[in-house]
């Protein structure tokens, strides 16, 4: 049988669940899989954190070239997080012969290109099942399940935090701050949520996807990406009522030889299959030219859903005779190749005084932009009214050159928020 050896760098929540599981299952991997996989090394500052699993002392590293130096150790893990030093810890794995899995989307959604220039010298493995989607399979899934297709289009909830935040203030009518310190409370979201709430996450994790869809680079600096900041109690209310949900989606499209690539709140009609994702669980939906329409749905993050795909990485890298190569990863798009004036459905809500012509003059600078409006309603009881617009699709600019303008109206009060609406 054959005989691997792991080091596991970070014990947090991510490695420790990943040790859990090799230490669990390794009886049963070494019979289903043909391989004996043992924790052959740790890094980590806290040694409580090896014996609290069981671990021997022994097996705790000083540092990564000890690691590197090791025979017994033929695949490192890293759950530690960050950019650095886990790039460099892993790039010096690489150069010494050892394969590499990965859970750290920004990392390796930034140094991509960097870590395989590394494994291909050596011929070592990239494993990163776990960077996009927790417990889910996605990574494999595209790599391993989709040959036959050209794949057409991503859409997908990728982010845990926000899409709990979202689900809370759907289900309850909350306020999003009041939501936001009950997440920090739980757990969902860290003391700093910007990564999460302002969709930098979700934007490493479809830089990540897109990439392999459309097997060239996507740049995280070139995915527009926006936040959940300025979500509303009354823009819930209002998404609900007209039919929709709320959700911060992670979307990419082919167009020709462009792509579009772009993160950020949509109304989602409560019709589409990614609607029903609530809470902190995740889903990918696939479009494929020949298979059509597929959806992945799991955990999206948890130290058992992610050792999940960790382990799930180890056990197919220690199977492999020869690893895969990303060559396509040094074939980068640039800003001009990204469809940056997409096309969509708006939704628009804003404040205006109750006075005889303001929807004709707003429905003119509509024409001005050639904007079809598909639904409008407002509120006539009050002396300042709220006005909510449904556009037909339209471009990105004649969008945001329409609001500018509406803006300058004089009895328009206030703008109070622009949401895509993605069909």
């Amino acid at each position: 049988m054959k005989k691997v050896g792991v080091a596991v760098l970070g014990l947090g929540v991510v490695g420790g669940g990943t040790c859990r599981i090799l230490i669990d299952r390794k009886k049963q991997i070494a019979e289903e899989y043909g391989v004996d996989i043992d924790i052959a090394a740790v890094l980590d500052r806290i040694p409580e954190r090896v014996t609290n699993l069981g671990l021997d002392l022994s097996i705790l590293a000083k540092d990564i070239d000890e690691i590197c130096d090791n025979p017994n150790v033929n695949i490192v893990v890293e759950c530690m997080g960050g950019s650095e030093p886990a790039r460099t810890f892993l790039i010096k794995a690489l150069e010494a012969g050892k394969s590499i899995v990965t859970s750290n989307k920004e990392m390796f959604a930034k140094f991509w290109p960097d870590l395989e220039k590394a494994a291909a010298k050596t011929g070592a493995g990239l494993y990163y099942e776990a960077t996009t989607g927790g417990g889910m399979p996605i990574i494999r899934t595209m790599t391993q399940a989709m040959q036959a297709n050209g794949i057409q289009e991503i859409k997908a909830i990728i982010n845990g935090t926000t899409n709990y935040i979202l689900t809370r203030m759907t289900e309850e009518g909350a306020d999003y701050q009041q939501v936001l310190k009950d997440a920090q409370a739980l757990g969902y979201a860290e003391a700093n949520p910007v990564a999460d709430v302002e969709g930098y996450d979700s934007s490493y994790k479809l830089s990540i996807l897109s990439s392999l869809a459309f097997n060239k680079r996507v740049p995280v600096d070139i995915i527009y990406r926006e936040g959940i900041t300025k979500i509303t109690a009354e823009d819930i209310r209002i998404a609900k009522d007209m039919g929709f949900v709320i959700k911060l989606l992670a979307i990419a499209k082919q167009r020709g030889d462009k792509i579009e690539a772009r993160v950020h709140p949509v109304f989602l009609p409560k019709s589409h299959p990614l609607a029903n994702v609530n809470g902190s669980f995740n889903a990918v939906f696939v479009v494929g030219d020949a298979v059509g329409d597929i959806m992945l749905y799991g955990r999206g993050a948890g130290a058992l859903p992610t050792g999940s795909a960790i382990v799930s990485d180890v056990v197919f890298c220690a199977r492999q005779v020869e690893h895969a190569r990303y060559p396509e990863m040094f074939n980068v798009m640039t800003q001009d190749q990204i469809v940056s004036d997409f096309e969509s459905d708006y939704y628009l809500r804003l404040n205006a005084r109750d006075v005889s012509g303001v929807i004709a003059d707003i429905a003119s600078v509509f024409k001005k932009y050639k904007v079809s409006i598909s639904q409008m309603r407002q509120d006539e009881s009050k002396e300042v009214i709220p006005v909510i617009f449904i556009t037909h699709k339209t471009t990105e600019k004649a969008m945001k050159q329409a609001i500018e303008e509406i803006k300058s109206l004089p009895n328009v009060l206030s703008v109070e928020n622009v949401i895509r609406v993605e069909k």
